[in-house]
């Protein structure tokens, strides 16, 4: 009897659920995203809860660095960021010493 390998790459981000099953010997990791539901069969019993426990904590840290990737994130009108930025065009050389002083003191006057 010959096999066939089916992959198939799912990005953490766009799975909504994931579980799994055993049976006696084997069992089964069930992965939902979007569209789908992909079925794992005949995994080694000992293989499916670590597998799922691993799944699901990487999921949760994922989207625990993107909370608080977007909470670290300033704000358009946080005049320090404006500043900081300002300060990286001078020394990059994309401003003049006098342009950066004129828009400091346009930002310095709005607080």
């Amino acid at each position: 009897m010959f096999y066939g390998l089916k992959q198939c790459a799912i990005d953490l981000d766009k799975i909504n659920a994931i579980w799994g099953k055993t049976g006696l010997f084997f069992g089964e990791i069930s992965i939902q995203d979007a569209a789908t539901n992909h079925a794992i069969n005949n995994v080694t019993k000992k293989i499916v809860v670590p597998f799922v426990n691993k799944t699901r904590d990487a999921i949760n840290a994922r989207k625990q660095r993107a909370v608080v990737s977007q909470a670290a994130m300033p704000s358009a009108d946080d005049p320090v960021a404006r500043l900081e930025k300002l300060l990286t065009m001078l020394q990059k050389g994309l401003i003049s010493e006098s342009e950066f002083l004129e828009q400091k003191a346009r930002i310095l006057s709005s607080v």
